[in-house]
């Protein structure tokens, strides 16, 4: 039977969405995508959940409860791991729970355990148990799977040619990748020989759920570009370049985001990468105020300093006030140029 699997637009949708589509579609399944964040839409979120949870997760139980009505079941994965040896953000693990208990107008919900901190064997075993929701044919499952790996392999390659993930998104045939690899465009690292003085480079770093969310990212990275800077989000570095970068770390950090946004940061308050440096967190984010604290000394130790802030933002955050403190940061990036 076809049904309408409904996804929220927040948290890890913007990672996994590409992947999550493709295998659901290709065992016959429709797709919805709640809409944009909106006011109404925190405001709901906030109503159901306690106050000491962070403004993504909140977010996340707005757009479960806009779907409501509107699909058959909402896919709410239970995100422990997606490599070996490093964990994603608790509030995450438990998401399907805290869905259950707070969104009562929600009939069912897909939650698939996705661990891999040890090998993928359990992570396949659990994509087989939600296929079988929709069909019993495992060679089905296996070519859903296969299509599902595929399309997140070209989102990847999308967001590392220097697309946001809205953007690679919207190319829904993917069809600028062989583009891409015929030309070898890549962010592999930043050149600033190439690059026109008059417009700085700003590195944006953020978890994807603040960064690409117009509304909880207070449309930070528009803003720069309006502002005449040319942006580069930790999305867009190659892997290696980041895992090189975060070695810098005594201690190697066990969050898969939190590494990726240390390693990203490292990299460009490296002197000759970018012009500026700009970090989006949510407040309530304890990996995150630990992530900005190390990249706060990193800046603090550098010969040559990279401009660097930090705005955290919640459910009160104005966008007077974001403006206000983006143009000073510009001016300093721009004084910090002429040197």
């Amino acid at each position: 039977m076809k049904e309408t699997i409904g996804f929220p637009r927040a948290l890890l949708y913007y990672y996994y969405y590409p992947a999550w589509r493709s295998f659901f579609e290709s065992l016959g399944q429709t797709c919805q995508v709640s809409g944009k964040t909106t006011k109404a839409v925190i405001d709901s979120g906030i109503r159901v959940t306690v106050d000491e949870a962070c403004l993504p997760v909140k977010a996340f139980h707005g757009h479960v409860l806009s779907l409501s009505g509107a699909c058959d079941r909402v896919f709410v994965p239970r995100l422990v791991s997606v490599e070996k040896k490093a964990y994603i953000c608790p509030k995450l693990m438990g998401l399907p729970d805290m869905v259950r208990h707070n969104c009562k107008g929600i009939r069912q919900i897909i939650d698939p355990c996705i661990d891999m901190s040890r090998n993928s064997r359990a992570y396949i075993k659990e994509l087989y148990a939600t296929g079988r929701l929709f069909t019993r044919n495992p060679l089905k499952i296996s070519v859903a799977r296969r299509k599902a790996k595929q399309a997140y392999e070209v989102f990847v390659r999308l967001l590392q040619a220097g697309l946001t993930p809205i953007d690679a998104m919207a190319k829904q045939d993917f069809h600028l990748l062989q583009y891409f690899r015929d030309s070898g465009t890549s962010c592999n690292t930043l050149s600033r020989h190439d690059e026109d003085v008059r417009s700085p480079i700003i590195g944006v770093l953020g978890h994807p759920y603040i960064l690409y969310d117009s509304f909880l990212g207070m449309n930070v990275l528009d803003r720069l570009h309006l502002m005449g800077a040319k942006v580069v989000t930790m999305d867009m570095l190659q892997p290696a370049v980041v895992e090189q970068a975060a070695a810098k770390s005594q201690k190697r950090v066990f969050w898969t985001i939190g590494r990726r946004l240390l390693g990203a940061g490292y990299y460009f308050l490296m002197p000759g990468t970018v012009d500026g440096c700009l970090q989006m967190s949510a407040f309530a984010c304890g990996p995150d105020s630990f992530i900005g604290e190390l990249l706060q000394q990193e800046s603090a130790r550098s010969k040559q300093k990279v401009p660097f802030m930090t705005i955290i933002v919640d459910e009160h955050t104005g966008e007077a006030g974001v403006l206000t403190r983006l143009e000073a940061f510009m001016d300093i990036v721009e004084r910090s140029m002429l040197r």
